[in-house]
């Protein structure tokens, strides 16, 4: 097994991980509490990739990152270096690929709180920043926990968008679905085997978390 895709694969999703808490938390907050009329073009843009194949995200992405784009000259200014292919653009794909991964539970978390119980904790002086961490976190803890599960396993297994935005660099770029491809091209089935249970495993247990997590949301 590619020990070295491995460490890749694990560093890509937990950065992933923590950029869609970051990010995600605070727009699925607002997903499940606004009223704004606009708010299906924003629920339906975060869903975009739930349909879009990873190739078509990955060519998009290459095309607006690019050297010769503005994305691409602020990045080359500010890094140094290029998006396309480097770890720096597979992160930006994987976040914008798994975002609805991890917005879509969390969403559905808030809006199962009592709407009742933020406007007793606004009656009472609190803040909307500290309403959010001590009514809605404590009561959706479990969506939140099942969303960011979710966000990081489907990381690991990522492929498309990983391949056409990152290459397949080893070290660099190259993920542990990179290294089964490659086993199988390279006609040794063996590795691609040992990595392949190893995935299906991972993907088993977290699949039994999620759905234990999504039993364990409050209706309040």
């Amino acid at each position: 097994m590619d020990w070295i895709a491995v460490g890749v694969t694990l560093k890509l999703a937990a950065l992933t991980t923590a950029a869609l808490a970051a990010i995600g938390l605070p727009l699925a907050y607002w997903l499940a509490t606004t009223r704004r009329a606009w708010r299906p073009l924003v629920d339906a843009a975060v869903a975009v990739p739930l349909l879009l194949p990873p190739t078509v995200l990955g060519f998009y992405l290459l095309m607006s990152t690019g050297p010769d784009t503005l994305a691409g000259r602020v990045y080359a200014r500010v890094a140094g270096g290029t998006l396309p292919f480097s770890f720096a653009g597979v992160w930006l794909a994987s976040v914008l690929y798994n975002l609805p991964f991890a917005v879509r539970p969390f969403a559905a978390g808030f809006a199962a709180i009592d709407r009742r119980l933020l406007e007793a904790a606004r009656c009472l002086g609190a803040s909307p920043v500290r309403t959010f961490a001590t009514v809605v976190l404590p009561l959706s803890w479990p969506a939140v926990l099942a969303g960011l599960v979710l966000a990081f396993a489907h990381t690991v297994g990522e492929f498309g968008v990983v391949l056409m935005v990152g290459g397949n660099i080893p070290g660099v770029t190259r993920t542990i679905a990179l290294a089964i491809y490659d086993d199988v091209q390279a006609l040794d089935y063996g590795a691609a085997h040992e990595a392949s249970a190893l995935l299906l495993v991972f993907a088993v247990c977290v699949l039994a978390l999620t759905y234990t997590l999504q039993r364990r949301t409050p209706a309040v």
